[in-house]
């Protein structure tokens, strides 16, 4: 099985990177953390290199190349504005884009031969806000993604309830254009494109829901939209992360509030849950989905809780198999 590592808050007691073994039973066990990557709420991987997010006032990314079973520091970047949220590869692993929630803004970086930052990067900040007084006061980029042909940006802003689409030229950013307005107050979180058809799944985090886009030449459409808890549960929930299975037939996305795992099926363009399950512990912030494995591993913000399940041939889960407290986890690298 592999090792997996717990990116954790530093406020909430995180000691860094925390390597988690995952073994065939279920079992978890921690190891000693890597302490110079704090903070660490997302990650992305490749080129040999991990890029993960340090979520601070002043943000920033690290980037990290594994050594046997530990880590070395290879390179730290401003992420160009505040509390930095979310990572990204751009499809020829040659640019890298950062979301930053507090300062509403998207940057990019080209990346060398080596896979490492090339200063300085371009830089796109949004402005509006939302019907929330609480959350949308002002822009908060929450989520940034490459279009699958790697000509385009795409920036989720929680808010402002929007998705834009940034051109990529060879200097950074070309002319700006809302994709995708969102239900007002809705907060949109988190933005997944499918491998292969011209559609896109979002998670809204302020509606805790999932909704279908089919993508056309001038932006976005709405498919479909799907509550991401029973409908029946009154309290308050906040969508928290969304994952596409590889053969883009399962979506796994997590339930803050109602502290769940929802699972549902993608077929003939259209969704379907097929489950709700208990996460095993509080507010479910991020989570990875190992395939070959058959596992699927759940970091928690509130109690710090990290559990495993095992995934059923039909795609749905089954446990927790086993938990382990991590204090101040955010998110699972895997």
């Amino acid at each position: 099985m592999p090792t997996l590592h717990i990116g954790t808050y530093g406020k909430d007691g995180g000691a860094g990177l925390v390597p988690l073994t995952l073994a065939i039973d279920g079992t978890l066990a921690c190891g000693d953390a890597y302490a110079e990557a704090e903070n660490a709420s997302f990650a992305a991987s490749g080129n040999g290199l991990v890029y993960l997010v340090d979520e601070r006032e002043e943000g920033a990314v690290n980037v990290l190349c594994r050594e046997g079973e530990s880590w070395r520091h290879v390179a730290r970047v401003p992420s160009g504005g505040e509390e930095p949220c979310y990572v990204s590869l751009s499809p020829n692993g040659r640019r890298l884009a950062v979301a930053n929630y507090a300062s509403g803004s998207a940057v990019l970086y080209g990346l060398d031969e080596a896979g490492l930052p090339v200063s300085p990067p371009a830089l796109f900040r949004n402005d509006g806000s939302g019907p929330n007084a609480e959350r949308q006061e002002g822009p908060h980029a929450h989520c940034v993604r490459f279009s699958n042909d790697g000509t385009a940006l795409y920036m989720v802003d929680l808010g402002a309830d929007q998705v834009l689409r940034l051109p990529l030229t060879e200097e950074g950013f070309g002319e700006v254009s809302v994709a995708w307005t969102a239900p007002a107050g809705s907060g949109p979180r988190h933005l997944l494109f499918h491998p292969d058809r011209p559609l896109a799944l979002l998670l809204s985090e302020l509606a805790a829901s999932l909704t279908l886009l089919s993508e056309g030449p001038l932006g976005f459409e709405t498919r479909q939209t799907l509550s991401t808890a029973p409908e029946d549960f009154t309290g308050e929930n906040l969508g928290g992360h969304l994952v596409l299975n590889a053969d883009a037939s399962r979506v796994y996305v997590s339930n803050r509030g109602h502290d769940s795992l929802a699972v549902f099926a993608l077929a003939d363009e259209r969704l379907e849950l097929l489950q709700h399950i208990a996460s095993g512990g509080r507010h479910p912030r991020h989570f990875v989905l190992l395939e070959d494995e058959r596992k699927l591993v759940v970091a928690h913000e509130k109690d710090g809780c990290v559990a495993g399940f095992d995934v059923a041939p039909d795609g749905t889960l089954l446990g927790p198999t086993g938990s382990i407290r991590v204090p101040g986890a955010c998110s699972v690298v895997a």
